[in-house]
């Protein structure tokens, strides 16, 4: 797992920049009713999508919270007063506090499906009814171009996708919404070339192979091998979900 606090200072860099927030920010706005008042932005990182979300919506209230300090901060610095320092599993705000919450890149992250259960009912818990959750799935397939890249890791060890569309859509249900939307945007920027993804080994992008892993360095010495060593593949191709918490009033 990589050190969120280390990654800070050069992770909008090293994610597409604001090519990919753009992108990442006009397809979640474009699941989120143009009624929407309040957007919470659940592990915000730095900011540079939840910013976005602002922008767009001169009229939306936008609050974002991360756990990891240096992103909180660095995002707080893009919109002051509005980020918390919180984790998604326990979110500090009370039941039905907005019209809409985002997790852009986060349910890959949880160790346990337990984890993504609590996320999305704490998400589908401060949503008041009728309101739009938006998160993205299906991380780590999205990274899978089909490239002579992923050829040389295909046989890694890998963990479960606790982002899976079905396992998160099952997970939505059973908190209680509605699927009601999906939508995909390009990963601009982040296509891996032979030597960023020896890079990307070297700091402990792969969960399952920690840096300095035998076995890392065995897939770091074939990546070396390929032709083209600095020129990107395919860019990814992520995956958004849109769910809408009913409204049972009479």
């Amino acid at each position: 797992m990589l050190d969120y606090d280390k990654e800070a200072a050069a992770y909008d860099v090293t994610r597409g920049g604001e090519p990919r927030a753009a992108a990442a920010a006009d397809t979640v706005l474009g699941l989120i009713p143009d009624r929407a008042h309040r957007l919470l932005d659940v592990a915000c990182g730095t900011g540079i999508v939840t910013r976005r979300f602002a922008a767009a919506r001169p009229g939306l209230r936008v609050a974002g919270v991360d756990l990891t300090y240096a992103m909180a901060r660095t995002a707080a610095e893009r919109l002051p007063g509005a980020i918390v320092l919180a984790d998604g599993r326990r979110l500090p705000f009370p039941d039905r506090s907005f019209d809409a919450v985002s997790s852009v890149w986060l349910l890959h992250l949880l160790g346990t499906a337990d984890d993504v259960r609590t996320v999305v009912a704490e998400c589908a818990r401060v949503l008041r009814p009728g309101g739009a959750y938006v998160t993205t799935v299906d991380k780590a397939a999205a990274h899978d171009v089909g490239s002579d890249i992923d050829a040389v890791l295909a046989q890694r060890p890998r963990g479960p996708a606790q982002d899976a569309t079905d396992a998160v859509v099952s997970c939505a249900v059973a908190c209680g919404l509605d699927p009601v939307g999906r939508a995909r945007f390009p990963g601009l920027g982040q296509g891996r070339s032979p030597r960023s993804a020896v890079a990307d080994l070297r700091r402990g992008w792969f969960s399952r192979l920690p840096p300095g892993d035998p076995l890392a360095e065995r897939f770091a010495a074939r990546l070396s091998t390929l032709p083209d060593q600095d020129r990107p593949r395919a860019d990814p191709v992520f995956r958004v979900l849109g769910f809408r918490k009913p409204d049972r009033s009479p």
